[in-house]
């Protein structure tokens, strides 16, 4: 898997907006190392918590919006 076209991938979906993206993953990230399931089949014993994070927004899995709050 090449991480870089992933992230390609991952920063089209959300419009091309870096912060967004950052924040995203970001969260995400977290929501995984607090137990949350990975909605992508890839193992959190040999990935980062951020790379899955940037797999599920680049298929599509997590939807990116703008301007909501947590």
């Amino acid at each position: 898997m090449r991480l870089e076209k992933k992230a390609a991938k991952a920063l089209e979906k959300a419009n091309f907006n870096r912060y967004l993206l950052s924040a995203a993953v970001s969260k995400r990230a977290n929501e995984l190392a607090a137990g949350a399931e990975p909605l992508v089949q890839m193992d959190i014993k040999k990935y980062k918590f951020s790379d899955i994070a940037i797999v599920e927004i680049a298929e599509g899995r997590l939807e990116i919006r703008e301007g909501e709050k947590s």
